[in-house]
């Protein structure tokens, strides 16, 4: 049976505006009612990070409106600054933050470190570009950084003529000794372990000198709409990019032109909070939903009717109504593997039990998703097993305790979702959700308050 959804919470969530913590720790908010809230996010970590890679490779200036601000950004234009390009803030425009606009150095300088932290877009996307400036470039980044993998970025720009220095690790830290040009041509590659592999050499073939014909290997390639979201921002910077129906890409060489690109809202980022209305039967809206994307998040409208919720679609406002109960599912979520924790978080509050597969790739994330969510479910009374690429849950009653967040901001975030149907749920070191979304506790307080 699903755990009780209301009770008297020990604290009151819609009270003072500081983060509530015990020993260090973040009290995460309970519900004492279904929800009914209306948000606004701020924008895509994934389209900020790919827009600041083509700006600063393109033939000209750029401007990012609405780009998200959050350390994973924040490292990419350090990264970029420190390679030459210049990046500034607009004056007075963004809810979330100012306005971008890129202008791409005459030559690409090495000669300098580039911090990665925990972003995989960082560690995965700048080697290409590093590799067509001159002089060496070392990548290194977060202690958990250096355990995700990184042997096909190493070993891809090898095969394309690069030199990089590794001491045989095949994974942070690593250099990367740029010559000012990458000669290009055809790879195969296997891309198993994360979408990012195909995305990072994409995004700089077009400065190469043939471009690129691109081919995965292995028998699946996880996150598929993140390469669709790469080919688009490609073609609608002038570049001839084509995805092929048999796991190929190619990039012709040639210009990428500076642009003006508006960078959506995180529909990744707002799944925690649909979720929520799912969980206590409530209703949250998100604003600025996008009628067409390429982000993953999109999926949601989908998945959550799974659950026995209900979606509206009224203009740019995307709605989630949750049902009496929690409904089990049984989901392939291979495309769509970040929005996991989320879905997992649900599934343990469900009435059912459920199997989420497909995900066998998010063991390579900032943690290993899957062993992090069975032990931390399991740690407050649940009942997760781990299968070889995915989850089978069976709920239990839950009970209060140390929900521990593996520096990942996902999985900071699921802990706050079983947190509003479950008295005393602690979460540890809530400020990693700073990654994509540095005003988390503030929004999460906010939807329980009836939004922002």
């Amino acid at each position: 049976m699903p755990v009780s959804r209301y009770s008297k919470p020990e604290f009151n969530p819609y009270g003072d505006d500081a983060p509530i913590t015990v020993d260090e720790h973040w009290v995460a908010p309970r519900a004492t009612a279904p929800l009914d809230a209306t948000l606004s996010l701020p924008g895509s970590k994934s389209l900020t990070n790919r827009e600041l890679v083509l700006s600063a490779l393109a033939s000209g200036p750029s401007v990012l409106r609405a780009p998200l601000h959050s350390r994973d950004t924040d490292l990419m234009i350090e990264a970029l600054r420190s390679l030459g390009t210049t990046v500034s803030p607009v004056e007075g425009t963004g809810e979330y933050g100012a306005d971008l606009e890129i202008t791409p150095a005459e030559e690409l300088i090495g000669s300098t470190t580039i911090d990665c932290g925990l972003a995989g877009t960082v560690m995965r996307f700048l080697p290409p570009v590093a590799a067509l400036a001159l002089g060496p470039t070392t990548f290194d980044g977060d202690e958990g950084a250096r355990r995700r993998p990184m042997a096909t970025t190493i070993t891809s720009l090898r095969a394309l003529g690069v030199d990089i220095g590794d001491d045989g690790r095949a994974a942070l830290p690593f250099t990367v000794h740029g010559f000012g040009r990458v000669a290009g041509g055809s790879l195969t590659i296997d891309a198993s372990a994360s979408s990012q592999f195909v995305s990072g050499l994409l995004l700089s073939a077009a400065r190469f000198d043939d471009g690129l014909e691109l081919r995965h290997s292995g028998a699946r390639l996880p996150s598929q709409p993140h390469i669709d979201m790469t080919i688009a921002a490609l073609r609608a910077r002038g570049v001839d990019a084509e995805s092929g129906d048999d796991g190929s890409w190619s990039v012709r060489a040639g210009a990428i032109a500076g642009a003006e690109v508006a960078i959506e809202p995180d529909l990744s980022n707002a799944a925690p909070f649909l979720a929520a209305a799912v969980v206590t039967g409530g209703r949250v809206t998100i604003t600025g939903w996008p009628e067409s994307t390429t982000q993953v998040g999109a999926d949601l409208a989908d998945i959550l009717p799974l659950f026995g919720a209900t979606v509206e679609r009224d203009g740019d406002r995307l709605t989630v109504t949750g049902g009496d109960t929690v409904r089990g599912i049984s989901i392939d979520l291979s495309t769509g593997g970040e929005l996991a924790p989320a879905i997992v978080a649900i599934a343990a509050l469900a009435a059912e039990p459920s199997e989420i597969t497909g995900i066998g790739h998010i063991r390579h994330h900032e943690t290993d998703r899957l062993a992090a969510l069975a032990t931390e479910i399991n740690n407050l009374g649940g009942a997760v097993v781990e299968l070889p690429d995915g989850l089978a849950i069976t709920p239990q009653p839950l009970h209060g305790g140390l929900w521990s967040s593996y520096a990942d901001h996902r999985m900071a975030t699921a802990g706050a979702i079983i947190g509003l149907v479950t008295d005393g749920v602690l979460i540890e070191d809530i400020a990693t959700t700073a990654k994509t979304l540095p005003q988390f506790p503030e929004l999460w307080r906010g939807m329980l308050a009836g939004g922002l």
